[in-house]
């Protein structure tokens, strides 16, 4: 009876440290949504209110810690179960971190200047809708534990790599060939980087997660999967 008892807490201890990385992917998804709407509508309002919410990100991150710390020294979790929970304190940290990419994003609105026209701005939401779905898609892969997901995460980064790069040159152009812009022009680089930086980062959640579901690591991303056995 004891020992279904255990097996029982530590389900839902596993059920809760889930939860609260569902809770902060959505947050981190929301954040960049909503940086995007702020940048492109020139919204400082809610340009401040992504700003404010990264709290609770950093709040949930702190959560994760201690749970995952509890369940290592009070379950002593082994192979699956111990994978999963060093899946989910790293994750955490990666997820707050992409919070911190939307939030800077978002301070970058008020520089931004009144709402005009540079035509590669247009660029933006489209590079920002793929970063955002690497995000959702990660998560959904981490709580379904889903390595092919994940590969897809994965071979999904090179895509944004490749818009990143040529939205470099297409800015570094715009800025040669009308000088006025350069301050506007430079601030969006800044912002592309960010989205840049946003699929690396999910793209080390899919290898997280992967790893956490096969046992294996992810060592290639080329295109074709190769994969290591855990030692």
């Amino acid at each position: 009876m004891a020992e279904n008892h255990t097996v029982k807490a530590f389900d839902e201890d596993i059920s809760k440290l889930r939860g609260l990385i569902a809770e902060m992917g959505g947050l981190a998804e929301v954040a960049i949504a909503d940086a995007i709407d702020a940048l492109v509508n020139r919204d400082e309002a809610k340009a401040k209110l992504v700003v404010a919410s990264d709290a609770k990100l950093d709040a949930l991150e702190a959560e994760v810690d201690q749970l995952a710390i509890r369940i290592i020294a009070l379950r002593a979790p082994m192979a699956d179960d111990l994978r999963d929970v060093i899946a989910a304190l790293k994750i955490s940290g990666v997820v707050e971190r992409i919070g911190d990419y939307a939030k800077n994003i978002a301070k970058r609105v008020g520089d931004m200047g009144a709402k005009g026209s540079i035509e590669p701005l247009t660029l933006i939401p489209a590079m920002a809708e793929i970063a955002q779905g690497m995000v959702r898609d990660v998560l959904n892969a981490y709580a379904s534990r889903d390595s092919h997901l994940a590969v897809e995460v994965i071979a999904r980064d090179e895509k944004l790599d490749n818009f990143y790069n040529s939205l470099f040159r297409n800015l570094v152009s715009h800025m040669m060939e009308n000088p006025a812009t350069i301050s506007t022009a430079a601030h969006l680089l800044f912002i592309a980087r960010n989205l840049e930086r946003i699929g690396d980062h999910a793209t080390n959640v899919a290898e997280m997660v992967y790893y956490a579901a096969t046992g294996r690591y992810f060592t290639d991303r080329s295109g074709a999967v190769r994969v290591e056995d855990d030692a």
